[in-house]
């Protein structure tokens, strides 16, 4: 159950940000709503939590939740934590992800980012995604670069 309060303060923070740098434009990216995401619970600046259902189409050979779909879970967690931290637009520099172990479709992965450290023209990211059981299923760690002048034009980012 996500924790109402919270999340209304994440979509004010987020929203102070796209009126400054993407008035008519959009902050979340189509890849989050194709992964349903759900925000959970937010701590102002600091920390993020979001849910991803793990769907059919996200699954390798193995029948395991691919890489590059928990890789853009954490990324998709990334991006509205450091525009709210920053209160600005940001773009991932690099990104590392360790995979624990493998997670089923019709499981839950759930992702907590955390600013780790804020600068005045760049950031530091770490988060870990867990099963529904609990269960630390991978790492993340990643550095953004702040922009405090870059604006998005009208209608960008996202298509519609």
């Amino acid at each position: 159950m996500p924790a109402l309060d919270s999340v209304v303060l994440l979509e004010g923070d987020l929203r102070a940000v796209k009126d400054r740098f993407a008035p008519g434009g959009h902050l979340m990216p189509n890849c989050f709503r194709a992964m349903k995401g759900e925000f959970l619970d937010y701590r102002s600046r600091e920390m993020l939590r979001v849910r991803f259902p793990v769907q059919e189409e996200m699954l390798n050979p193995v029948l395991r939740m691919q890489g590059g779909y928990i890789a853009a879970a954490f990324d998709n967690v990334f991006g509205p934590l450091s525009y709210a931290a920053a209160r600005a637009l940001c773009s991932t520099i690099d990104m590392q992800t360790q995979f624990l172990r493998g997670i089923e479709a019709g499981d839950f992965l759930t992702v907590e980012g955390r600013v780790v450290t804020r600068g005045s023209t760049t950031m530091h990211l770490s988060a870990e995604g867990f099963n529904g059981k609990g269960k630390l299923v991978a790492t993340c760690t990643a550095n953004m670069i702040i922009h405090h002048e870059l604006r998005l034009p009208r209608g960008g980012g996202q298509s519609h």
